[in-house]
């Protein structure tokens, strides 16, 4: 056999693989009972804690047990204890707080469809009643609810790499395409006081994207529409248009369809914004993260994954669209692709 680098299988490895779902449901178990919370006040014992939860003693001490054996917590005679970042980034009151991510990245929602995958791979797509692509789906309410701790810092790249061209602009009109949380045009908006900001989504989800308009400081800054980002109305023209984490959900070919109609709802010397995962050149074992959140997409839509950004290229040229600029986001696996008009007027 040819000299490999790859993990090898073993029996621990497979054993770790086969509970996996165990440690998820400890850490989103214990998010919801607010036991990071409690702790971040200082140690205490698995009856003090149940006493200030409200839950039973007994299984109380049994999921601090547990949480023990996971490295969630850890114990000193009969005194559990937060292990370190745990405050940092499991306490509700901290500014890094992920904690909400749970409800997000290991919900109820995703769990339902991933059980279904089997099913999917010998379908090639959703099998699914309600998935991703299903108008007012309620996980987009969830999502634009808690994905905040992701989002900020993605927002704040795109943010940093429309710079240039914002500032020269005297106003700027900004469309962001099945908005969510909103999180990307509202941050925007901060930094650019001369920005408007028109945000469309199911009618489900743009009172939440209202809510932290609210929050940021924007609310007089910023227009709503709702409905089918491939059909709904756009108005324009726009000098950016911002599409976040959307085309993973479709095919190529699909995608171009919905690049087409920004570009169309874009001035001529505007930008497109994209937000999303993509592939690169190296394997899968070297880059797992977009290939883990195809599987998401093959179980939640009906031909959607990743995208290289070969595909991405391929997909901003049949559009209208010259060869974006890449920018990466720290700590995350998603990138910010900014892309002016192929035939951009000279300046």
């Amino acid at each position: 056999m040819p000299a490999t680098t790859t993990t090898p299988v073993t029996r621990e490895r497979l054993n770790g693989l086969m509970q996996a779902y165990k440690s998820t449901s400890l850490l989103r178990t214990a998010v919801e009972l607010g036991v990071f919370d409690a702790l971040a006040d200082g140690p205490a014992t698995a009856d003090a804690l149940a006493l200030r939860l409200g839950t039973h003693p007994r299984g109380t001490r049994i999921l601090l047990d547990a949480m023990v054996a996971i490295s969630l917590a850890w114990l000193d005679g009969d005194a559990y204890h937060l292990p370190p970042g745990a405050e940092q980034f499991l306490a509700s009151k901290s500014p890094q707080y992920l904690g909400d991510m749970t409800k997000v990245i290991s919900s109820d929602w995703e769990w339902d469809a991933l059980k279904r995958l089997t099913e999917a791979v010998r379908h090639g797509g959703t099998v699914m009643d309600e998935h991703a692509e299903t108008a007012e789906y309620e996980y987009w309410v969830d999502f634009a609810s808690f994905a905040s701790a992701i989002a900020t810092p993605t927002a704040r790249v795109m943010t940093d790499a429309l710079g240039d061209f914002s500032a020269a602009r005297p106003s700027l009109r900004v469309l962001d395409l099945a908005c969510g949380h909103g999180i990307y045009g509202y941050t925007f908006a901060q930094r650019h006081t001369q920005a408007t900001v028109t945000s469309l989504d199911w009618d489900n989800v743009v009172p939440v994207a209202a809510r932290h308009a609210e929050r940021l400081g924007v609310a007089d800054r910023v227009d709503y529409r709702t409905g089918d980002m491939f059909t709904a109305p756009l108005g324009g023209p726009y000098d950016v248009v911002m599409l976040t984490n959307v085309l993973h959900h479709f095919s190529e070919e699909r995608g171009i369809e919905l690049l087409r109609r920004a570009r169309e709802a874009l001035t001529p010397d505007g930008r497109l914004a994209l937000v999303g995962f993509t592939t690169g050149a190296g394997t899968p074992a070297e880059d797992p993260a977009p290939y883990l959140f195809s599987i998401l997409m093959l179980v939640w839509t009906a031909e959607g994954e990743v995208h290289s950004r070969a595909a991405y290229d391929r997909m901003l040229a049949a559009s209208g669209f010259a060869e974006p600029e890449l920018h990466t986001v720290a700590h995350l696996p998603l990138r910010v692709l900014i892309a002016s008009p192929a035939d951009l007027p000279a300046r």
